[in-house]
């Protein structure tokens, strides 16, 4: 009968640190969620009205950076073909003369 106590006892303390261990991971898991601010992510999913708003906000600002982007973008070539038609290359300049043409007839 000890002997059936000392292993019941056992079994106890294995399912006590088990329990144990399962909550420092579940308080690992809380903390963790908490840091990602998962809850503001929810709210966001409850209200329609925000998260339309918020995507539309997104996509202006996407929209925005993609014109701007593109119109460095083009810019720098423009003025890397403006500076490559006064260099007078042989088969390029002339290439370049004419796209040169062609962009200020359209500006």
């Amino acid at each position: 009968m000890a002997e059936e106590r000392e292993k019941e006892a056992t079994k106890e303390k294995e399912v006590v640190n088990m329990l144990e261990k399962i909550n420092g991971r579940m308080e690992d898991i809380t903390e963790r969620i908490e840091e990602i601010g998962i809850e503001d992510y929810f709210d966001l999913l409850k209200s329609p009205r925000r998260l339309l708003f918020t995507n539309f906000i997104v996509g202006l600002a996407r929209g925005l950076g993609f014109a701007v982007g593109a119109t460095i973008l083009g810019a720098i070539f423009l003025m890397v073909l403006f500076r490559l038609g006064e260099l007078n290359l042989p088969v390029i300049g002339e290439f370049i003369a004419r796209v040169i043409r062609i962009v200020q007839e359209f500006l």
